[in-house]
């Protein structure tokens, strides 16, 4: 079995350092046009530092989507990824995060130009990048720019599409897991005619279809359960996030007092079927938070059966996505140029998680109650029932699958002019991301699941497969399909940037940049009749949103050349955020914010080998707009099973659930938030010995204040009484009485800090008869990533190196190296990717040897893959390429999070569950 240990990284980075030391005569780094600056300069001339990844690095990538070629990135840390829309309502939305700041805080743009986000906020889904059509991506991993906006605080992507492309290309890639399940395969096409320059004109258009299987948790050993044996310091233990609803029913007692009572009797839940069989049914397990042994007497507290839920899921969903792309450009005179960019991409996603968990209301004279519950209670409990209710899990109704539509539409229409020594570009947008959501399996109609029961044709309290022909018409049946909701948000913009030479100094000439943007959003949710109406059992429908809220921004930035070789680049902008207008509520949230920000910068030429660089700039960003104005709503369940934040007594009644349970989650706005504010800076060098050889590093520092977050669930339940204010009583539809819910609130949380250093290595040469040797190494280190706690401003804690509050990890190192041996019409690729280790969350585990439950934290060890990929090129026109990514099948290492989708036993964020997957790919032009 190959280990995993750091001696393969030093091994590349001696094979990356060995090919720097050659002399040749090879041509320069690519220079591409900086993202950043309203000015236009060359990439590797400006202070700021942008990373480029071109069309070929894309395509040795073996990426299968933008969202995965970006979250590659060794910058990237804390995005969210597609398989998390297991267990979740986010339509498969995946995201780009620059150093571990967060996705609100990093600006995603498409030629330069802001598209709509999901959502109320900034976010942008990388599922509506038209892939096929990138040239190159842009990253300024320096933040606050004043050309796009100050909320830029973490930096900028930038999708620099293709223009101007002549002729056509069809490409098809096909992708097999050895492993099984999840293939996936695409198909594109992109055909450009006219030249700009030529011919006045081009017109080009882009078109890919994708498809992805569905990656089931039974297709790997190590996804499959929601049960884990673990093994730690020569001692065997078992972690349990089973579910107390179970397959059959467990059932949960509570009693009331009677006359003459002191006290109220502790509540009683059980499993007939166990009590029954002495033992739970398949797929189930005796749980490991029951107060109650296994064979104990005892009529009070818990003695539950639990569901494997995790063996019934997909662990990555399947989806579709269509993605098209035009562009055209027309030169109306050598100084004018007008430009078009259209872009429509629909991502249909289906997500499969476990049966429907429901609370079935059992009355007290129905045959349920006489059969079930009524023998396992004492005459004095019979005389206090209260509510008997089936924690049920639905299997027999198959899994939850919900389908996701996502519509993207991007228009932009603009031109650009030369007077003189001056260029002037401008354009209007109109760009909108809307969703339409749907049932489509596993939830059900709640007339017909209610008759069900009341007839006892459906008995929770028998496990599944057991039903009659006629009950599993009537299930059947009983499905629901149709929409939930529908959602948008349309942003409708535009700008206009002017940049020339003021006057000529000794040293160069003053350039000056100036430019004005504004920008409306527009955030609608609608949910659907049904969803209100109460057509669907134990659903609470998402609330109705009609909110808008208008940006306006100015900004100036000029260029002095100091002395020879030494630039200062000085800008500033001054921003407007409008109040929230509510149209359903018919009134304004917040306040109008403005504020002014700068950025500072310079860079010194010391030598044709040697650039030094620097930068430090402030920051500004609103909160999003639910941030202020939502409501309080249900947002479905604690993602943890937690004891009962105030138990009183210990009697374990409402509004306290029994045992360890999911409490209702709601979520809601605080119309007192404050903009976030940020400071940051940079520092670093670029050096290049030889034209074969280069090195650069970057100090990278943000600190923000009156960042926007919330208090977790972990922090409040672990500490009730400090939190008491966020804890509130809520019914579900289908409960019988109300329990305690955590409310999930907005809040200014105080401070946090972001430190790190990016670098790169690059060297290339000729090594004569074998070919042409290309070898780059990069990776970023991160130094700080901390914040303060909720409701403080000086308690700090951070995730660096440990699972943190936050429910993630910072990741010390990030880092990757690649080798590539082009030999005539063959290329090699080999790429090897690096995360560093960290200390797991400390969770409670079942000690096997003592039979008593005690608390450990593993520690989750450092990743690493290796992908290879082999490039033949029959001629200009053709080339095949066949690689296998994760070429030594390392598995995701084992951690005990319970956080961020429902899968088990390992992090989705941060390791694929593909495992080693081999890929085809072809392409032809023409």
């Amino acid at each position: 079995m190959f280990k995993r240990h750091a001696v393969s990284a030093a091994a590349l980075a001696c094979l990356t350092f060995a090919s720097m030391q050659a002399v040749g005569q090879q041509q320069q780094l690519e220079r591409v046009e900086i993202t950043g600056s309203s000015i236009k300069r060359i990439a590797s001339e400006g202070a700021l530092p942008v990373q480029v990844v071109t069309a070929e690095q894309i395509r040795t990538s073996g990426a299968t989507s933008v969202a995965d070629l970006v979250q590659r990135l060794p910058a990237m840390q804390g995005f969210q990824v597609a398989d998390i829309a297991i267990g979740s309502n986010s339509g498969g939305i995946v995201t780009a995060s620059l150093h571990d700041i967060g996705a609100s805080y990093t600006l995603v743009l498409l030629n330069g130009r802001r598209m709509a986000p999901t959502g109320d906020g900034s976010v942008v889904n990388l599922n509506s990048i038209p892939m096929s059509a990138i040239e190159r991506i842009e990253v300024l991993t320096d933040g606050a720019s004043a050309l796009y906006g100050s909320d830029a605080i973490a930096g900028v992507v930038n999708f620099v599409l293709k223009r101007n492309a002549q002729g056509g290309n069809v490409t098809a890639t096909y992708n097999r897991p050895t492993e099984g399940g999840g293939r996936s395969y695409n198909a594109s096409v992109t055909y450009g005619f006219g030249d700009v320059e030529r011919d006045r004109f081009n017109l080009m258009a882009s078109f890919r279809h994708d498809e992805q299987k569905q990656l089931k948790s039974g297709d790997r050993d190590f996804a499959r359960s929601a049960y884990l044996p673990v093994s730690l310091d020569g001692k065997n233990y078992v972690y349990d996030r089973t579910s107390s609803y179970a397959d059959p029913a467990n059932a949960q007692v509570t009693f009331q007092k009677i006359a003459g009572d002191t006290s109220t009797l502790g509540a009683y839940s059980f499993n007939p079927f166990n009590k029954v069989n002495g033992k739970c049914a398949p797929n189930n397990f005796y749980s490991l938070a029951n107060t109650i042994p296994v064979g104990g007497t005892a009529t009070a507290g818990t003695a539950q059966c639990a569901f494997d839920f995790v063996s019934t899921i997909d662990i990555y969903p399947e989806s579709k996505r269509d993605s098209l792309f035009l562009s055209g450009q027309f030169k109306a005179s050598d100084a004018v140029r007008l430009f078009s960019d259209v872009v429509y991409a629909r991502y249909d996603l289906t997500a499969r998680i476990a049966p429907n968990p429901v609370p079935v209301a059992v009355p007290l004279t129905s045959p349920l109650y006489a059969k079930y519950a009524q023998p396992y209670l004492t005459a004095a409990q019979q005389a206090r029932v209260r509510t008997v209710t089936a924690g049920y899990r639905a299997t027999d109704f198959g899994t939850r699958n919900s389908q996701t539509i996502t519509d993207t539409k991007h228009i932009v229409l603009g031109g650009e002019a030369d007077i003189g020594s001056w260029n002037i570009n401008g354009a209007v947008t109109w760009s909108q991301n809307a969703l339409d959501e749907h049932y489509i399996g596993g939830y059900f109609k709640a007339a017909e699941f209610t008759s069900l029961i009341a007839s006892q044709a459906l008995d929770p309290f028998v496990p599944s497969g057991n039903q009659s022909a006629a009950t599993q018409q009537q299930i059947r049946d009983s499905i629901y399909h149709g929409s939930i909701r529908t959602a948008s948000t349309t942003m409708k913009g535009g700008d206009i940037r002017a940049s020339g030479d003021l006057f000529t100094l000794p040293a160069g000439a003053v350039n000056l940049g100036v430019g004005a943007d504004l920008r409306n959003y527009h955030y609608k949710q609608t949910p659907s009749a049904d969803a209100v109406n109460g057509v669907i059992y134990n659903f609470s429908a998402n609330p109705q949103y009609d909110l808008s809220r208008d940006n306006y921004g100015v900004f100036a930035e000029t260029l002095i050349p100091v002395i020879k070789g030494l630039e200062a680049n000085a800008s500033l902008r001054y921003d407007t955020i409008s109040k929230i207008k509510d149209s359903v509520n018919n009134r304004d949230f917040g306040k109008t914010e403005s504020a002014a920000t700068y950025k500072l910068s310079a860079r010194y030429q010391v030598s044709n080998r040697l650039l030094l660089r620097g930068s430090y700039g402030t920051g500004f960003k609103a909160p999003n707009m639910l941030d202020i104005a939502q409501p309080l709503v249900s947002n479905g369940v604690t993602a943890a099973n937690y004891d009962c934040p105030f138990p009183g007594d210990g009697s374990g009644s409402p509004p306290c659930k029994p045992g360890k349970a999911q409490y209702t989650q709601l979520s809601g706005g605080n119309e007192n938030l404050k903009p976030e504010k940020s400071k940051q800076g940079t520092i670093g060098f670029r050096f290049e010995p030889t034209s074969n050889f280069s090195v650069a590093a970057d100090y990278w520092q943000v600190k923000l204040r009156d960042a926007v977050s919330g208090v977790s669930a972990d922090q409040a339940f672990g500490n009730p009484t400090q939190y008491a204010s966020l804890f509130t009583t809520y019914q579900q539809p289908a409960e019988q009485q109300p329990f305690y819910a955590f409310e999930a609130l907005s809040t200014n949380i105080g401070k946090a800090i972001n430190k790190g250093i990016d670098w790169e290595f690059a060297g290339r040469t000729n090594i004569e008869g074998l070919g042409r040797l290309t070898t780059s190494l990069s990776g970023t280190y991160l130094i700080e990533s901390s914040y303060t706690r909720p409701g403080t401003s000086d308690d700090f804690t951070d995730s660096m190196g440990h699972y943190g509050e936050n429910s993630a990890v910072s990741f010390r190192n990030i880092f990757t190296a690649q080798t590539s041996l082009q030999t005539g019409a063959l290329t090699n690729t080999l790429t090897f990717k690096y995360r560093s280790g960290y200390l797991d969350k400390r969770q409670t585990v079942r000690d096997l040897s003592t039979g008593k439950n005690t608390t450990i934290q593993l520690t989750v060890p450092e990743y690493f893959t290796f992908d290879y990929q082999g490039i033949y090129k029959f001629n200009k026109a053709a080339e095949v390429r066949l690689g296998v990514i994760n070429l030594f099948n390392a598995k995701p290492p084992l951690t005990l999070r319970d956080s961020s989708g429902h899968q088990v036993g390992y992090d989705p964020r941060y390791a694929s569950p593909m495992l080693r997957t081999v890929y085809v790919s072809g392409s032809y032009n023409f």
